[in-house]
């Protein structure tokens, strides 16, 4: 693999794992806050800030050793409002600039797999800005997010409320390859 594009899944990787721990602790600060749709929410999206670490990972199968990994990531803990702002500029500040930028490059090394695992982050990274946006404007407006369902592709990180009725519109899996959050509950496979 060249190293440009290994650095890069290595940075997303980082990234992606951070997001995972963050959500999960901001879960938590939605829940004690009074909002356990967001709590859900932000549990959900964690998974598939999960599978997109995964897929980064296996893309590095081969580049064996330790290294030191460079990740942008928010910190702290404050209101379900404001750490919904800090995960809505996470998402897009991975729409906007860092995935496109590591697409460009690993498209003009010419590594397949690796477009395809910055490709499907970003596309599923759309999802999560546009339901956290959401979550924002109801918990602004004093009021919890709407869906208690939230369903998480197990393939790309694509992320969706209400009925699961279709295959996912970015890697094309089944709707028996989503993983399913309901509030109150742990998760259910679909």
């Amino acid at each position: 693999m060249n190293a440009m594009t290994a650095s890069n899944l290595k940075s997303a990787f980082g990234g992606e794992s951070m997001a995972h721990m963050r959500y999960l602790q901001w879960a938590e600060a939605a829940k004690k806050d009074g909002f356990p749709n967001v709590q859900n929410l932000f549990k959900a999206v964690a998974y598939a800030e999960g599978v997109h670490a995964g897929n980064h990972f296996r893309e590095l199968r081969k580049e064996v050793g330790e290294a030191s990994v460079t990740a942008g990531a928010g910190f702290g803990m404050t209101t379900t409002s404001e750490n919904l702002h800090g995960a809505i500029e996470g998402e897009n500040y991975e729409i906007q600039q860092m995935y496109p930028a590591f697409l460009a490059v690993a498209d003009i090394q010419s590594e397949k797999g690796s477009i395809r695992s910055f490709q499907f982050a970003l596309e599923a990274e759309k999802t999560h800005s546009a339901l956290f946006t959401q979550a924002k404007e109801a918990v602004d407006a004093k009021s919890d997010f709407d869906a208690d369902t939230v369903h998480v592709c197990d393939i790309c990180g694509y992320t969706l409320t209400g009925a699961l009725e279709d295959d996912c519109p970015i890697c094309k899996a089944k709707t028996s390859m989503f993983t399913t959050f309901v509030t109150g509950n742990a998760c259910a496979e679909a």
